[in-house]
C-alpha cells in the first residue's frame, strides 16, 4: 500500500531527532512527505505534506485518519526514517 522512496533521519541534543519520509501511497495522484519529530525517540509528531504539487485534499484527509488509526503503518514510517540515523547519531 505505501512505497516508501527515500528516508533521512538527524538527531541533535537541541532538536531531538527529525526524520523526514518520502513515499506513495497505491491508488493516490501524488507522493508524499512526512516530517517527524521527537525529543526522546519514543513519543513522535509528525507534519504530513504533499511532496511535490498538491494534489487531492480528500487522498490526503484519507492518509492522515488512516495514520491516525493504524500504528503499524505510522510505525512502519517512524523506522524507515531511523534506519537512515547516522551511527553517531
Amino acid at each position: 500500500m505505501i512505497s516508501v522512496l527515500e528516508a533521512s533521519m538527524t538527531h541533535s541534543k537541541e532538536d531531538g531527532y527529525v526524520g523526514k519520509v518520502e513515499f506513495r501511497v497505491e491508488q493516490h495522484k501524488q507522493p508524499y512527505e512526512i516530517t517527524l519529530y521527537s525529543k526522546n525517540g519514543k513519543e513522535w509528531m509528525y507534519s504530513l505534506n504533499f511532496l511535490h504539487e498538491s494534489g487531492s485534499e480528500e487522498e490526503i484527509d484519507a492518509l492522515e485518519e488512516l495514520l491516525e488509526e493504524d500504528d503499524e503503518l505510522y510505525d512502519s514510517l517512524i523506522n524507515a526514517a531511523k534506519s537512515k540515523l547516522p551511527a553517531n547519531g
